[in-house]
């Protein structure tokens, strides 16, 4: 619901907030920060810069909040704040706006604690939002789906199942990696040649990213107690970014019949900030379109609401830095750019459908949205549809070409969302580097 919060003439007293592409007052995201050595704090992005937020609460700044808001504010890590209902997250946002904003009646107040309460995001160590207890990946993104499927299965490459029922597999939330943490490279059995049903151990040759946005779940649920789709965005706290990183020869050789397990167990990396919910309501859209031919969905998957805001209008890029381009002062070249819109199944479908059975979620769980691709090639997600399945190499401003990810490669995803009338605001960065 839009509200004061998301004004596009509202400024920060914070300088460089305003017109800032990813971190205006209106954006707000949620994150995680280290500085100078200290114990990790809660903060929020705005500029160039970082709110403690805690020490907000600890200067009275935020004395307006339900005591028990202010001391989820006051922890280690974002799982307290996630699992505050809906409306006193808003409240959250509202008393974290009215902090910065540069018209509040109480600027002066709080701009006289700015020494204490910002401080420069270069000099943070940005950290992992929440402890991830769960993660599952979903693989929501159609035109992924349908690339990948017409390179092994040129006649039938979306399965029946796919248009009838959100597909996820469960990944593994200890390999969860903040931004900037080195990804090693994986080594695992793969087939020696095509056609051969015989392995050998080695490094990983085919390494490859995908570009997907992070759910990060809100308040969660009882077990044996499904959330209805009317009822599952309200159980979203925010969006980030995902790279699911892939380790593609490792998959296709362990891959049937249980799906992946080593070649996708290494690292997956998010960005830090947690972009809200509520912050995304100027960008809400209808979900995807079905065409004539597509199947009639279950009962329990359709929702008036969810088909007519479910959706999200975010513009996604993927990016490709090697030692050579970075030593040469190039920049990264960019890999896709494509768009939240083409999801085929919203986000409350997918929290619906986790928990159709009775699975019960936690604050702090993550699910990945599935590689997000553009019908055409502007914006293919991974490697391997960009390169047809690593037979047509892509090249680089350094004159390089790739295949897969080589050690020193450096990926980054980035987003943002933009519409006439709102301030547009951004998700910063997932990045890692690969290392052999």
């Amino acid at each position: 619901m839009l509200d004061h919060t998301h004004a596009p003439t509202a400024q920060s007293w914070v300088d460089g907030a305003d017109g800032h592409p990813d971190f205006p007052v209106q954006n707000l995201p949620m994150g995680v920060f280290r500085h100078d050595g200290g114990a990790p704090r809660i903060g929020v992005a705005i500029g160039e810069q970082v709110l403690d937020v805690q020490a907000a609460v600890e200067l009275g700044l935020l004395d307006g909040l339900d005591p028990v808001a202010r001391q989820a504010l006051s922890a280690r890590r974002l799982n307290d704040w996630m699992a505050l209902p809906g409306p006193t997250r808003k409240a959250v946002r509202h008393a974290l706006f009215a902090l910065l904003d540069a018209a509040h009646p109480g600027r002066a107040r709080h701009e006289a604690h700015a020494a204490r309460l910002l401080h420069p995001q270069a000099q943070c160590e940005l950290l992992l939002p929440a402890d991830v207890g769960d993660y599952t990946d979903f693989y929501a993104g159609i035109h992924h789906a349908s690339h990948v499927g017409k390179l092994f299965r040129p006649n039938n490459p979306l399965m029946p199942n796919y248009k009838h029922v959100p597909i996820a597999y469960h990944g593994r939330a200890s390999s969860i990696c903040a931004s900037d943490t080195p990804v090693r490279r994986p080594r695992g059995q793969v087939r020696i040649a095509a056609g051969v049903d015989t392995p050998a151990f080695r490094p990983s040759a085919q390494l490859d990213f995908e570009l997907e946005l992070a759910i990060w779940i809100g308040p969660g649920n009882a077990l044996g107690e499904p959330v209805p789709l009317e009822l599952a965005a309200g159980h979203i706290a925010g969006y980030g970014l995902l790279n699911d990183w892939s380790a593609r020869d490792i998959q296709a050789w362990e891959y049937q019949p249980l799906g992946p397990f080593q070649g996708k167990n290494f690292a997956s990396t998010v960005s830090p900030w947690i972009v809200t919910s509520e912050a995304l309501a100027p960008f809400r859209r209808a979900a995807m379109a079905r065409g004539d031919a597509d199947p009639e969905l279950l009962p329990y998957l359709r929702d008036a609401r969810d088909a007519a805001s479910g959706g999200l209008e975010i513009a996604l890029q993927a990016w490709l830095s090697t030692p050579l381009m970075r030593e040469r002062a190039q920049a990264p070249r960019q890999l896709s750019a494509s768009d939240a819109r083409h999801l085929y199944w919203t986000p409350a479908q997918m929290v619906a459908q986790h928990t159709l059975g009775g699975c019960n979620l936690r604050p702090g769980d993550l699910l990945g949205s599935g590689t997000i691709s553009t019908p055409d090639d502007s914006g293919h997600g991974s490697l391997l549809e960009l390169t047809h399945g690593g037979t047509q190499p892509i090249t680089l401003p350094s004159g390089e070409t790739r295949l897969f990810l080589e050690a020193g490669d450096e990926v980054t995803l980035t987003a943002h969302c933009s519409r006439e009338g709102f301030q547009r605001i951004g998700f910063g960065a997932s990045r890692a580097r690969i290392i052999d």
